[in-house]
């Protein structure tokens, strides 16, 4: 006998869900929460919206469980709806407003974070990586939708080009495509 405790798998947690199980939606979530937000933020670069977004996600699955027919992972679907939810926000243009008002916030912000600063390694060093970071982040954010998509979902969530291409309901070629132009264009931008 094993002391540790028995796994239940997504699918049969999203099979609850869909008899109403608050417990099993419950469990759910707390498994996906940190993983749907890191990957709305990714690609929304917002953290409020990437927290509507990931809820609204929630959402859907708790909506939608019934039809969960278990063709793909759970996580497959899951991120399927995420990534469209994120994409749609982004096509709807609500974020653009929300980005210049808090540009503004942040300005204010960076002067109390000036006046107080936090003590903590070099700062030299951390300044040259905050610099490195806000470049990469930058050149993501520059690219397409779907290329973002493919490089957040590969190389944060470590999906396979297979299950990225359920997730973006393209074909797995189109996949290694967005990523292979996604590379070049990050490698290219980042040269500069």
């Amino acid at each position: 006998m094993s002391d540790q405790p028995e796994v239940t798998s997504d699918e049969t947690l999203c099979r609850r869900i869909a008899a109403r199980d608050d417990a099993a939606f419950d469990l759910l979530v707390a498994r996906y929460q940190g993983r749907a937000y890191r990957l709305a933020w990714s690609l929304l670069r917002d953290a409020e919206d990437a927290r509507d977004v990931s809820q609204e996600a929630f959402i859907r699955i708790w909506e939608a469980a019934d039809r969960f027919r278990g063709d793909a992972r759970f996580s497959t679907w899951f991120y399927r709806i995420l990534v469209n939810l994120c994409l749609d926000h982004k096509r709807r243009g609500r974020w653009w407003t929300r980005v210049v008002t808090r540009d503004a916030d942040r300005d204010a912000d960076a002067t109390l974070v000036e006046r107080h600063p936090a003590p903590g390694p070099d700062p030299g060093e951390q300044a040259s990586e905050a610099q490195t970071m806000a470049r990469l982040w930058e050149a993501v954010h520059r690219l397409s939708p779907q290329q973002r998509a493919a490089v957040m979902l590969y190389a944060q969530e470590h999906l396979s080009t297979a299950e990225i291409a359920d997730v973006l309901r393209v074909a797995e070629a189109t996949v290694r495509v967005h990523l292979h132009r996604a590379v070049a264009a990050l490698r290219k931008d980042l040269a500069r």
